[in-house]
């Protein structure tokens, strides 16, 4: 399994980055815009074994070919309001086929819910994205990065209401769009 370019990009991902964000909740037809800073930094193998471990994993035999990072956040809205957040996050290759790469996408805290969370992940070698699926109890989030270049990520975000007994997404709640630079 070829994850060079897999590695490339969150090589390119660590760091300090700011993003400009517009979200549109289309259940009640608002729009809100909100400026991120964050600070995207390796995890060291303990860390990863920690993450493993909280989501019910067994050890890795070799935690040195799995990506993941220690992520801190602050958002401030155009209403003042304010979010800071820090996690870890882990990725673990579970087939390729073609361009694509697919696997486990684990985190020690979610966004949505404050407890660990296994979605999944899917990244395409040649256009760069990065597309990571979560199922939380009320929505699924589609939540895509695609690396332009090392220094400027675009974002889109895409929240479904949870469908009963597996049906379609189809009922979009929030769609949240951003550019993101890293600071140099």
């Amino acid at each position: 399994m070829d994850t060079s370019k897999f590695h490339y990009f969150f090589d390119c991902c660590v760091g300090q980055w700011k993003t400009e964000r517009t979200y549109h909740y289309l259940t009640y037809q608002e729009v809100e815009r909100s400026r991120t800073e964050f600070v995207v930094s390796p995890l060291t193998t303990t860390q990863k074994t920690q993450v493993l471990a909280d989501n019910g994993r067994p050890p890795h035999s070799d935690l040195d070919t799995l990506p993941g990072f220690h992520l801190e956040f602050e958002t401030i809205s155009e209403k003042g309001e304010q979010v800071s957040q820090q996690l870890n996050l882990l990725f673990v290759p579970t087939s390729s086929h073609g361009s694509i790469l697919e696997g486990d996408y684990l985190r020690d805290r979610a966004y949505e819910e404050a407890k660990p969370m296994i979605s999944h992940f899917r990244f395409d070698r040649d256009t760069r994205e990065l597309l990571m699926t979560t199922n939380y109890t009320r929505v699924i989030s589609v939540d895509s990065i695609t690396l332009i270049n090392p220094n400027l990520r675009i974002r889109k975000i895409l929240n479904y209401q949870r469908p009963f007994n597996d049906q379609p997404l189809e009922q979009v709640v929030l769609v949240g769009f951003g550019v993101e630079q890293k600071v140099l």
